[in-house]
């Protein structure tokens, strides 16, 4: 086969090869970790040595690999793929097959390396692969942008973000057994469930003489990019402990793909396509477009090693965040106190009570805005302060919430509208499909490519922060658009270009608002991707405000979400147990804790954990700040009903601090349950419980001893002085 290396770079612990096609002049793309490079192993070329293959008449010189494009585009009009593909998948088409390799070139920019390869077709377009690595990432950026350079409109019915080819290439053919997938399954709240099956589960062999083209196209469709999948995927191969993995930012309609003709596996990525998500873009003669970014990654080690070294690429973003921010500080929400009927003097009340408790944040959360009789959900869109409630107005509260030392805020879903709003009838600037007004359910959605939307959500959202000097602000989402909404090109371009303004609204309220702290809630996690959570200080975890499953899903959430930006509630109750209150607190460690329920009548020694377990995550937020997290305990099948037990351990990057938060669910538990830390010798500085369960440290090993059924604890450790290990992911 005549290929060769067209060029390698090293990008922290990372090899990313560059692979061409000398005869088709097509070029591939391989990542491994750059330990391994002499461990690669030499791919047969050729097909034989089996009956079914030796019996054609070319025999033995059937191809077992091509070189997968790096770039996989299908323009309408072109020839679709073969293979049995059409409805399976839009990737090699003829579009694709066209493209040739026209030159690479380096940038080298303080901070960052970005290597861009141009492709041309000779069907009148180019497109430019942009591979970028930030310094000191354990993770590459790619991003592709087409140009079209011919004399007529070209549109697009795909275009991938990335496509990363060679998995595996430590086999010699098409590594049979060894290969597993990994996806992230999400539902209302329910996220983050890892779902791990091997290629043959999937139906994902090669066939015998790789006519057939086998792929395993997922997504999401809508404006809600974690219903169903979170946005990832991994592959692994099992025997060498390597694995591949990659995170789209996208906030709209959104794919992955699995994809094996022959011997290699291949990945891919991007906006849904036409078929998965009725998208088409038109493009003129001399315009570009690109595609929403991916993070790609590949290591030696386990899912969790691979999640967390995507993630660590969302700290970038968090650079301009709000000051306020650098400490991690404790939120207070009144929702689960008035359940939409928020008022000034329950909001006051609130505020008197947990002022000097170590809380910085007072959220005022749905209801504020709507009439006597009106329910919280259909009554928003006008955002007009309800003088019953507020009768001094929002700013008078804002006010009082200050002078008590605090940082108020106020919740907006500031996207749909609600029938029992003037809004609801301003059909002229809501999204439409087919001609009709968009309607899910009781919610219309504004469409944020109106130039007047965009200027009365400034007046209503933006201008009344500031006017009543609001520090946060909690943009709820509480429906999908679905497939899309009217649009010149496509439903699915529709959704796009509407979700690409929502987007450029939220950096408008930062811009304008520089101190402001975003929280970013879709009916809790359901846009808890990349591209959302670069543009909001933190966000909701999940709904899941009372359950048992709390600190199953805060857990998580760790492989998709740094826990800096997971708000994860305990919503405190005046009959809880003490057992029932440590259990809420300490999940909370889990992320960013976030404190509601019933605070002004809380009894004194529950009133206590709260402020111990305030005090406790004070001292290790640098912890959650910036970590590595573990998992131990066994697999937990039922959410709902979980039995068992849970423990994380997370530590910082240097091994000298670290926290174990720990759960028990249902029977069966062990009486001694035992679990080894990694690296350095630690000591248990601080525990954290209520139950009569026992938890220590014996050399390198934690005991905890005598948990019953929905027990907890958090250990606080720190090494023994000299033992500290220094570590990255």
């Amino acid at each position: 086969m005549n290929v060769k290396i067209l060029s390698e770079f090293t990008f922290n612990d990372i090899l990313v090869r560059y692979i061409l096609d000398m005869d088709s002049q097509a070029i591939g793309l391989s990542i491994v970790p750059i330990h391994l490079k002499n461990e690669l192993v030499e791919k047969r070329h050729f097909l034989g040595g089996t009956i079914e293959i030796d019996n054609l008449p070319d025999g033995p010189q059937m191809r077992a690999w091509n070189i997968d494009s790096m770039v996989q585009i299908k323009c309408l009009g072109d020839e679709y793929s073969d293979f049995f593909s059409q409805g399976r998948t839009m990737r090699n088409s003829s579009s694709t097959i066209s493209l040739k390799y026209a030159d690479q070139k380096i940038i080298e920019n303080p901070g960052c390396n970005t290597v861009i390869t141009s492709l041309i077709s000779p069907r009148g377009y180019t497109c430019e692969h942009i591979l970028t690595h930030h310094t000191g990432q354990s993770s590459v950026e790619i991003e592709t942008v087409v140009k079209n350079t011919s004399d007529s409109v070209i549109t697009l019915e795909m275009l991938s973000s990335f496509s990363l080819g060679f998995i595996t290439p430590f086999d010699f053919a098409d590594a049979a057994e060894r290969l597993r997938i990994h996806r992230i399954r999400s539902s209302w709240s329910a996220e983050g469930r890892l779902d791990s099956r091997t290629l043959e589960d999937m139906h994902l062999e090669r066939s015998w003489i790789g006519w057939s083209a086998v792929s395993e196209r997922f997504g999401q469709i809508g404006s809600m990019p974690v219903r169903g999948f979170f946005p990832f995927i991994a592959v692994e191969d099992i025997q060498k402990k390597v694995i591949w993995g990659v995170q789209l930012a996208c906030a709209a309609s959104w794919q992955l793909e699995v994809y094996r003709r022959d011997d290699y596996v291949c990945l891919s990525g991007g906006l849904a396509d036409r078929e998965f998500g009725q998208w088409l873009k038109a493009i003129k003669p001399g315009e570009k477009f690109k595609t929403p970014k991916a993070i790609l990654t590949t290591c030696q080690g386990n899912i969790d090693l691979c999640c967390q070294r995507l993630t660590a690429s969302h700290e970038r973003e968090l650079r301009a965040k709000p000051k306020v921010e650098a400490d991690l500080p404790v939120v207070m929400n009144e929702w689960c106190i008035s359940w939409g009927s928020p008022t000034h003097e329950n909001v006051i009340a609130i505020a008197d009570k947990i002022k000097r408790n170590g809380i910085k944040y007072l959220v005022i959360d749905a209801g504020w805005y709507r009439k006597p009789g009106a329910v919280w959900g259909r009554a928003h869109g006008d955002w007009l302060t309800d003088k019953e409630f507020f009768p001094q107005g929002l700013e008078a509260t804002a006010q009082a919430v200050r002078d008590r030392g605090l940082i108020p805020g106020l919740w907006f879903e500031m996207e749909t509208v609600g029938p029992e709003s003037a809004a609801y009838s301003l059909t002229d600037h809501l999204l439409k499909r087919d001609g009709f007004v968009l309607s899910s359910g009781s919610r219309r959605f504004w469409d944020f490519r109106d130039p007047w939307v965009i200027d009365y959500l400034s007046d209503r959202v933006i201008g009344l922060l500031k006017k009543c000097g609001f520090g946060y602000v909690k943009i709820d989402y509480n429906e999908t658009i679905g497939i899309g909404a009217d649009d010149n090109d496509s439903l699915g371009e529709g959704l796009r270009s509407h979700i690409d303004a929502v987007q450029m609204f939220f950096k408008k309220m930062q811009s304008e608002i520089p101190d402001l702290v975003i929280e970013n809630c879709s009916s809790g996690g359901h846009r808890n991707e990349p591209s959302m959570m670069a543009i909001a200080s933190m966000a909701s975890f999940s709904d899941a405000h009372e359950c048992p499953e709390i600190p199953i899903i805060a857990a998580n959430l760790h492989r998709m979400i740094l826990p800096r930006q997971s708000q994860i509630w305990a919503v405190l109750r005046a009959k809880d147990t003490l057992q029932r209150t440590c259990y809420s607190l300490a999940a909370a460690f889990l992320g960013r804790m976030c404190i509601s329920g019933d605070i002004s009548v809380l009894p004194q020694p529950n009133w206590k954990i709260m402020t111990e377990s305030i005090s406790l995550y004070e001292t290790v937020a640098d912890v959650i700040r910036s970590g590595v997290s573990t998992w131990y305990g066994p697999e937990i099948k039922s959410y709902r009903h979980p039995k068992g037990w849970q423990a994380i351990l997370r530590t910082t990057l240097d091994h000298s601090k670290a926290i174990v938060v720990f759960h028990s669910f249902s029977n069966p538990i062990p009486h001694d349950i035992t679990f080894k830390l990694p690296l350095a010798k630690w000591q248990c500085v601080k525990v954290l419980t209520a139950g009569d369960l026992c938890a220590r440290i014996e050399n390198d090993t934690v005991h905890i001893i005598g948990a019953c059924e929905y027990d907890s604890c958090v250990l606080y450790l720190t090494t023994v002085a000299g033992s500290s290990e220094s570590g990255t992911l």
